[in-house]
């Protein structure tokens, strides 16, 4: 079961996404909040992957919920669907392109669509039921998505997988925005061009006369050759690299000819020229209805800092320096900004950390013991020093800040523990291959 809050007080929308979620026998269960400090305490202390959030109400202030997002997007980030009174507000909302906003919906959409964003929601939990903070070493992430020619599915997914590799630290600002601006050119190709079949004269007209391209689309999407049709997102995503395929049902088009020519302003035309000024090597297949690019990962780097930590001290770190010594009477915690770190114990390595597993030294930390192990910087890097006592006060202060980190410590044991399980797994295989063949008359 996953609580999602809605911060509203519109009973309209409320009752909508209540009915919603009771169709999804218990798997989702809406929490209503429409208080500031109520509000503030569940974000801090539930920590919320989704936030449905009600910016049509003047009484709720929506936009400062927003800064207090935004005062510390380490703990507080993404995943939020703004309601918005009208179409003017809706368009303002998107103009300022607040990378934690999933997706913005006029209220009569949001209450008329409630079930189908639930539906997206259940459809990709592996994204949005996680808090992204940790990855999974040496392993490949792989998965696809299939969504209508539906324009809110193409800014939802749009989105959701730009703000996952963000908050993974596979991309930073730049980035984020630069696939996302790709993304969103070979979707929205995808859907007009591809499955529409709007052609370039009709959308020239259309714009002329001064009308909304959505309208095209939703009138166009409902055509008999059109409205079975798909779009189909497929990701992989590596230490190194991150791969993004997008296809659609359509017949395709001459890309070749159209990539040669030269990019012209007007009212449109643009968009495959706009989406290689993203992202280098677009690639498409032969036919032309499915386009794929690839951006290299950042590695070894942590976008944002833990606000209660801006005042700690800094420490660099150049190749094989010490940071801590195995047996050394010393209980500070470090934050990992950025760089790669050796661990060995008695002398032999036991594995690298890295910014995804944001501390070093939790053990004599919580212990109030001496270093487990030697910690050996490889290149430069920086730490975040926090002392003990520090540590203690700012968790008085901050509270929720405690269950985040305990959560943060939880998931690492747990991946440890899979990885041990996997291990012993694996030496049982080798045992039993081992011991037939050195049974009798082998």
């Amino acid at each position: 079961m996953k609580s999602v809050p809605i911060v509203c007080k519109t009973a309209s929308s409320i009752q909508a996404f209540r009915t919603a979620c009771e169709k999804f026998g218990g798997e989702f269960i809406p929490v209503r909040l429409d208080k500031r400090d109520q509000i503030i305490s569940y974000f801090n202390y539930e920590l919320p992957e989704i936030k449905i959030i009600d910016f049509g109400d003047p009484d709720l202030d929506a936009e400062s919920l927003m800064e207090v997002i935004h005062s510390d997007p380490w703990l507080l980030f993404g995943g939020i669907i703004a309601i918005a009174h009208d179409q003017k507000q809706k368009t303002a909302i998107e103009k300022k392109k607040d990378p934690n906003i999933l997706l913005v919906l006029t209220r009569p959409n949001f209450e008329d669509n409630a079930e189908r964003i639930l539906r997206i929601l259940t459809q990709n939990q592996q994204f949005l039921f996680n808090r992204g903070m940790q990855q999974q070493m040496n392993t490949n992430e792989t998965g696809s998505f299939t969504c209508d020619n539906d324009p809110t599915d193409i800014l939802f997914y749009c989105n959701l997988i730009t703000g996952y590799l963000y908050s993974t630290n596979r991309i930073n600002d730049e980035g984020r925005s630069a696939v996302q601006g790709a993304l969103m050119e070979l979707l929205l190709n995808a859907v007009e061009h591809g499955n529409c079949k709007i052609s370039y004269d009709e959308k020239t007209a259309w714009l002329t006369e001064g009308k909304n391209m959505l309208d095209l689309i939703k009138a166009k999407s409902m055509h008999p050759d059109a409205i079975t049709k798909k779009v189909y997102i497929s990701y992989e995503i590596s230490n190194m690299r991150t791969r993004i395929s997008v296809r659609d049902d359509g017949e395709g088009f001459d890309w070749r000819k159209r990539l040669s020519g030269e990019m012209t302003a007007g009212l449109h035309g643009m968009g495959i020229k706009l989406a290689e000024s993203f992202v280098s090597g677009i690639s498409y297949n032969a036919i032309g209805n499915e386009a794929s690019f690839e951006i290299a990962n950042q590695r070894n780097e942590i976008n944002l800092m833990p606000a209660i930590w801006q005042e700690q001290q800094v420490l660099t770190f150049g190749d094989k320096q010490i940071v801590c010594r195995e047996n050394e009477p010393s209980n500070d915690l470090y934050f990992i900004r950025s760089g790669k770190y050796a661990v060995y114990y008695q002398r032999k390595l036991v594995s690298v950390l890295t910014p995804n597993d944001m501390f070093i030294g939790e053990m004599a930390f919580l212990l109030n013991d001496r270093r487990s192990a030697t910690i050996i910087s490889i290149g430069t890097g920086t730490l975040v020093k926090i002392p003990k006592m520090e540590f203690i006060s700012l968790i008085r202060a901050h509270p929720h800040y405690g269950i985040f980190l305990s959560r943060l410590l939880a998931q690492r044991l747990a991946r440890q523990s899979n990885q041990t399980v996997m291990i012993r797994e694996e030496f049982n295989k080798v045992k039993t291959e081992l011991d037939k063949m050195r049974a009798p008359g082998m």
